[in-house]
């Protein structure tokens, strides 16, 4: 590898993605060509196994002894996509990262458009959003919308409806993403509240290319509120009012529980001196 060219490192999270890694891997290496091509621009592939089920991890080690530019680190379990990615960024040694999932709904078509306008100098991060949700459950894409009205209304961090984790990165914003050691991490948080200069690229949804999606409801809710309460004084306020709201019930109750023993002790022992 040529020194003085600058590295590019492609952090890919997977979790059970046999059926989708092929097509990724087809059109990653078209992507990585025109790179090269155009920029002189070297790429690494880090791939994070998520503890799959299936071949994924078979796939890996096959694609890491064929191509040198690809590694994996392998999850001894699932523990989830935020582990997953900051594994990977961990594991970069990129001038440049970038950040994209392996079902090519983050499609590969962009990477070339996002490192010219990360080249400019006015931008140390490229993220793509959504512009629509075709394709995507109602409900889903109901209770999507809600979740990003509610943290932008109760949180101090703006995250873009639509936001992908799909982005590209300098490595000066990577090592602040790095800095911060959250245990229970929300990236899409994270990339806002670092506070570097980001260029938004929108683009149509695009379905997955093989196998299916691993997020249930439940798993998005729970990452939601995961979100919800890493990024917004909201869910503390509310408890810290429903805490003083209930010690002054609680005060009231004792008050009144004390007032009534008194009065009936009162009244019983009225009631043994002046017998009706």
């Amino acid at each position: 590898m040529n020194k003085t060219s600058p590295l590019l490192s492609i952090v890919v999270p997977c979790y059970n993605e046999e059926e989708a890694l092929p097509c990724f891997f087809h059109e990653i290496d078209k992507q990585t060509a025109l790179l090269k091509e155009r920029h002189n621009l070297e790429c690494e592939l880090i791939f994070v196994d998520d503890g799959s089920r299936d071949g994924t991890l078979a796939l890996l080690r096959d694609a890491s002894q064929k191509d040198k530019r690809v590694h994996y680190i392998s999850f001894s379990r699932n523990f989830g996509k935020e582990a997953a990615i900051f594994a990977g960024l961990q594991r970069a040694n990129g001038d440049y990262v970038v950040l994209m999932d392996a079902d090519l709904q983050d499609p590969p078509s962009l990477l070339v458009q996002m490192f010219e306008l990360l080249q400019g100098g006015e931008y140390d991060s490229i993220a793509t959003r959504r512009s629509d949700r075709h394709g995507e459950p109602p409900l889903r894409s109901f209770l999507a919308r809600l979740f990003y009205k509610l943290i932008n209304r109760f949180s101090d961090t703006d995250i873009t409806d639509g936001a992908r984790d799909f982005r590209m990165m300098t490595r000066k914003m990577t090592n602040a993403v790095l800095s911060l050691g959250e245990y229970n991490r929300f990236s899409k948080g994270i990339f806002g509240w670092v506070g570097f200069r980001t260029k938004w690229i929108p683009y149509e949804n695009v379905v997955r290319v093989a196998g299916h999606t691993k997020w249930s409801f439940w798993k998005l809710f729970k990452y939601a509120l995961q979100g919800i309460m890493a990024f917004s004084t909201a869910p503390l306020s509310l408890a810290s009012l429903l805490g003083i709201f209930f010690c002054f019930v609680a005060a009231i109750m004792v008050i009144f529980i004390v007032t009534r023993t008194l009065f009936t002790a009162i009244l019983s022992a009225v009631g043994h001196r002046w017998p009706v």
